[in-house]
């Protein structure tokens, strides 16, 4: 697996709280949730390349 990459992010404190209590709600860390939710809509838009052997399902 490749590193990941690290780099800083300044959010506005209520949209911090906010994505604090969804991670939460779904047993993730802040920083698991947002790449989460990054690839999920990355996934949706089709700008994510598919993994070998999977096929593209519409939504």
């Amino acid at each position: 697996m490749a590193a990941k990459k690290s780099f800083p992010l300044r959010l506005d404190p209520t949209l911090y709280e906010a994505l604090e209590r969804w991670a939460a709600d779904e047993f993730r860390s802040v920083n698991g949730h947002i790449e989460y939710l990054l690839r999920e809509a990355l996934r949706k838009e089709g700008r994510l390349p598919s993994p070998k052997g999977a096929s593209r399902k519409e939504d």
